[in-house]
């Protein structure tokens, strides 16, 4: 491999072949089960030799107005119902402050609690005791510092809201197929019984 194919791919180059994948889900050109295997390949692929064998099989997409597959009006809610060019409808920011807000959450509310407990029994015996949630407060946030620092640098906010994306289009796929088998199956209250 010499030349672009074996150069090393971006995530920009991943997230676009992700994109072009949920289009062709749109269009109908993958099932889901496809879909989803191509996506994982797409985001652990690191060439853009790995990347382009995603997407041989597919046509290369035409702007809507030189499309003669283009609907005239606008396109309903699509497989991808809350997600705009595969990202989720929540804003960048949207996406890091939840991720802030998983990180953070529990140790502000334990040490909400510990506070509590310290002042409580300092106001029990009339003295103002040492304060020992610092040992708490302390390492474990040092901890979540390193965290969220090295989170923001890495990208962890976006790969939880492309994995909760995930997930979310699984569940949807799981409930449509029961859904789908509900309604090919005849109702037992239909058919006749064996006389007997």
């Amino acid at each position: 491999m010499n030349g672009r194919d074996g150069m090393r791919a971006a995530d920009s180059d991943r997230e676009a072949v992700a994109d072009r994948l949920r289009v062709a889900l749109g269009e109908g050109r993958l099932d889901l089960h496809e879909y989803d295997e191509r996506l994982q390949r797409a985001y652990a692929a690191r060439t853009y030799a790995e990347l382009d064998a995603l997407l041989t099989d597919l046509p290369p997409v035409a702007p809507p107005e030189h499309s003669t597959l283009a609907p005239v009006t606008a396109p309903a809610a699509g497989p991808l119902d809350g997600a705009v060019a595969g990202r989720p409808v929540a804003a960048a920011g949207g996406v890091t402050a939840r991720w802030l807000a998983e990180v953070w959450l529990p140790y502000l509310q334990v040490i909400a609690i510990v506070v509590t407990i310290w002042a409580v029994t300092s106001l029990l015996s009339r003295d103002l005791l040492y304060f020992w949630p610092a040992w708490v407060a302390g390492p474990w946030g040092a901890v979540l510092v390193v965290r969220t620092v090295t989170g923001l640098a890495g990208g962890e906010p976006r790969r939880q809201a492309i994995e909760r994306q995930r997930r979310r289009e699984r569940k949807r796929a799981k409930r449509e197929r029961r859904r789908e088998l509900r309604a090919g199956e005849p109702d037992e209250r239909d058919e006749p019984r064996p006389a007997g």
